[in-house]
């Protein structure tokens, strides 16, 4: 389990760093004396995505193949990034 765990932090740690979401609180921590709401806003955010996900992955993982769901999940990020651009 807690590897599990470390290895999950450490992804998810080092893809949020530099991005938008990190951004945004750093941005309304600057413009607001109560950083530490600013904190507990982010955090239940980002915990709250992150069930989301969790379950989701959890729901789909039990009608569907890994492998579908992990290239499903990649098309769905590259069609994002595109979304993005323009």
């Amino acid at each position: 389990m807690w590897k599990t765990v470390f290895t999950v932090f450490g992804l998810i740690f080092l893809a949020e760093l530099g991005d938008k979401t990190q951004l945004a609180t750093f941005a309304y921590a600057a413009s607001s004396r109560q950083r530490f709401a600013v904190f507990i806003g982010a955090s239940l955010a980002l915990m709250a995505t992150s069930f989301i996900g969790a379950y989701l992955g959890g729901v789909l993982g039990r009608f569907i193949p890994y492998q579908y769901v992990h290239k499903g999940a990649g098309l769905l990020f590259i069609g994002i990034g595109i979304f993005m651009i323009l």
